[in-house]
């Protein structure tokens, strides 16, 4: 057998270790876990070995590889081991020494990392309170269990329910029963808390002295233990002079935190005692207003026979009548009805109880109002009535996932309206500059605007001035609210009930045009909205409608059919001259400040439109669609210069070169003794069939393809 032979492996001064041919031909036979091991030991070795020129360091040493022959297996070896110095610590020891051993870590002083660190508390799954300390950067220094509080023993008795302990802890000289805790609670008030009634009796009677005593949210024994609702208590500390009227930091008195729990056995015991029944609270409620608001009856009449004031406000102007009327207890209110409550009066904003029942859609307690001859037509600051509020109710995004519930509010909106409809005054609903109607078509409320239309309401009724300001667009009628909110149902009601298309400043055309809204158009169209409308503020020489329509050629094609001005479009003040170029954007201060010649106007022109960016690319078949509307025209330099940049429109430049076909010319002077108002209606007028096709630019083919378009 060949004899193993034994490889070292030396490290130069200047460099790590390094490994040669010997080095892989030991490691050949080692198997792929002792590999690793190897690996990081070596790695342990070279980051925390220093390598200084003034001294060589003997590498630790390798393990022996042996040759072996396919038929004999190598001997097992002993795992390298490699000792880690620190960096910081220059070798000691004489050469070819083994390093000593790294010292331990310092002790960690936590005190020291502790100090402006961030607390903070926390409950983990098993209840256990513990308590993290965090660095300013919120990484964790440590965390523990928060520290259990040292109970007083006299506390944990009381807790307990321990009498004889309790009794004999307070006659000792040495204990103090006023030492309160953090809280401000002395052991008078854990016995109220707790109803430890002998425990309290206890504790008064060494010291008597201590029974109004407050805690540092001012509540006293008798406060807690109304609270807690411990009648024993209650009794017997009214009866040892409790006072029953001091109230803690929210001001409520004992008698409102009994109302608030709604417990009529307390109520008793503190009137009875003389408690004051019209304090208020820190949001100026009396016990009444509580009790009126859970629609208890029983405590209410308890507190109104101890002269509890029925009409006595809070600090927004709110009677119990009020609060009645807002929470829908019909019980509630009619018992403070009877006691003489105003069913008129108002809010510091001018509401009623009718107007705040149809505000919260309390269908019950409108009728009950109702015939209790509540006035309908008393308005609130903001000059609306409550049949103004019922109108706008309902579709406020606030029950769109509970359909069931949204249907039964809407249902109880009709019918608050259709209650409110007698009741209320035509005239003082003009008055006010805003219709129902209005709030209807802006809520999409199609019940209550269905209503309203059937009630008799003017479907043509405008918002006043002061209504109108608040709207960018100036908007008037209901219909324009109908048709911004693209409601066809609305809108078809509206029309058929009579509304003009014509009344608001922006035609509400203009607004379906720019929607793209094909339905709306054809109704708007169709009952007599103006095809040829202009915007104000915005002047141009040709209809609003064409320059809303260029995108859509079938909605321009239907404007132009029903007596669009499609002359208008090619009147330039520039003819054949050179137009000037085109400015990106074009206000209106702009055009009317620019310098131009008396003759020429300074509203925007079609050519001019045509020419923006975003519609130079249409500008072809747009022109294309409004020649078949004129007669003998001439096209100015621009409009040409269109035609000219795409071969495939010479066929339009060569459409509008004159003479026009005679048929043509025919056509459009039959179209323009017509009119408008005719081209409308021109199925219901006596004439040909086949004439109206010829006026309608129709054919067989043209009426297949514009079924498609659209």
């Amino acid at each position: 057998m060949a004899s193993a032979s034994v490889s070292t492996v030396s490290r130069p001064e200047s460099s790590g270790p390094v490994l040669g041919f010997e080095d892989y031909s030991m490691y050949s036979n080692l198997s792929d876990d002792e590999l690793m091991q190897l690996a990081i030991e070596r790695s342990l070795l070279e980051g925390c070995t220093p390598a200084p020129s003034s001294s060589v360091v003997e590498p630790p040493r390798l393990p022996q590889a042996t040759v072996t022959t396919p038929q004999q297996q190598p001997p097992a070896r002993p795992r390298p081991t490699a000792q880690i110095r620190r960096p910081d610590r220059p070798p000691t020891g004489p050469p070819g020494a083994e390093p000593p051993p790294c010292p331990p870590n310092p002790p960690r002083d936590i005190k020291k990392e502790l100090e402006g660190c961030w607390v903070s508390q926390y409950t983990t799954g098993y209840g256990k309170r513990m308590v993290a300390y965090r660095r300013m950067d919120g990484t964790l220094i440590t965390q523990e269990p928060e520290p259990e509080a040292k109970v007083d023993p006299l506390v944990k008795a009381i807790w307990d329910g321990d009498v004889p302990s309790v009794r004999a802890m307070v006659r000792k000289k040495d204990i103090n029963l006023l030492i309160a805790n953090q809280y401000g609670w002395i052991p008078i008030h854990e016995a109220a808390y707790y109803g430890q009634l002998d425990c309290l009796k206890a504790l008064l009677g060494v010291q008597p002295g201590m029974m109004n005593m407050r805690t540092l949210k001012e509540e006293t024994a008798l406060l807690l233990a109304v609270g807690r609702e411990h009648p024993r208590c209650v009794e017997w500390l009214l009866a040892q002079g409790a006072d029953p009227d001091i109230a803690n930091n929210d001001k409520e008195t004992p008698l409102f935190k009994a109302t608030e729990r709604g417990n009529p056995e307390l109520v008793a015991l503190l009137l009875n005692h003389g408690a004051s029944v019209n304090k208020l609270c820190i949001q100026g409620w009396t016990a009444l207003h509580e009790a009126i608001s859970q629609d208890n009856v029983e405590i209410a009449e308890m507190l109104v026979k101890a002269k509890a004031k029925v009409n006595m406000v809070n600090h927004f102007g709110l009677s119990p009548l009020f609060v009645a009327a807002q929470s829908g207890h019909v019980n509630a209110l009619r018992f403070i009805l009877k006691h003489g409550a105003d069913i008129n009066s108002q809010a510091e904003d001018g509401a009623t109880a009718l107007y705040e029942a149809a505000k919260n859609g309390h269908e019950n307690i409108v009728e009950f109002l109702l015939s209790q001859n509540a006035d309908a037509n008393k308005p609130g600051k903001n000059g609306l009535l409550p049949i103004h509020i019922a109108a706008q109710r309902g579709n406020d995004g606030k029950n769109l996932l509970n359909a069931d519930f949204s249907t039964r509010e809407f249902e109880a909106s009709v019918k608050i309206i259709q209650m409110l409809i007698p009741a209320t005054s035509r005239a003082r609903v003009r008055r006010c500059g805003i219709s129902p109607l209005h709030y209807a078509a802006e809520r999409n409320r199609d019940e209550v605007l269905e209503t309203l239309i059937d009630a008799g309401y003017d479907v043509n009724a405008m918002l006043s001035e002061n209504h109108s300001r608040l709207y960018e667009d100036r908007r008037s009628t209901a219909l324009y609210f109908s048709v911004i909110n693209n409601n066809v149902d609305a809108t078809v009601m509206l029309l058929q009930a009579g509304a003009n298309p014509n009344l608001d400043v922006f035609s509400p055309l203009l607004v379906a045009i720019r929607l793209g809204a094909v339905k709306l158009v054809t109704l708007l169209v169709e009952h007599g909205a103006n095809v040829n409308a202009y915007i104000h503020t915005h002047p141009t020489t040709f209809p609003a409608t064409i320059m809303f329509a260029m995108k859509y050629l079938p909605l321009l094609k239907y404007l132009m059919d029903n007596g669009c001005d499609a002359m208008s479009c090619f009147v330039c003040s520039y003819g054949n001259n050179v137009h000037p170029p085109i400015k990106p954007t074009r206000s209106r201060n702009e055009l009317q400040s620019r310098e131009v010649e008396p003759d020429r106007k300074t509203c925007v022109e079609f050519c001019e439109m045509i020419s923006a960016p975003n519609m130079s690319r249409w500008a072809g078949p747009i022109i294309d669609v409004v020649l078949d509307y004129v007669g003998n025209v001439k096209l100015c330099a621009r409009l040409q210069e269109h035609l000219d940049s795409y071969d495939d429109w010479e066929n339009i430049k060569y459409k509008s070169e004159p003479p026009r076909a005679l048929l043509h010319l025919c056509r459009l002077r039959v179209r323009e003794l017509l009119g408008p108002s005719r081209l409308r209606r021109m199925d219901k007028l006596p004439i040909p069939p086949r004439l109206i096709k010829f006026l309608k630019y129709k054919t067989n083919q043209e009426e297949v393809e514009e079924e498609q378009e659209w």
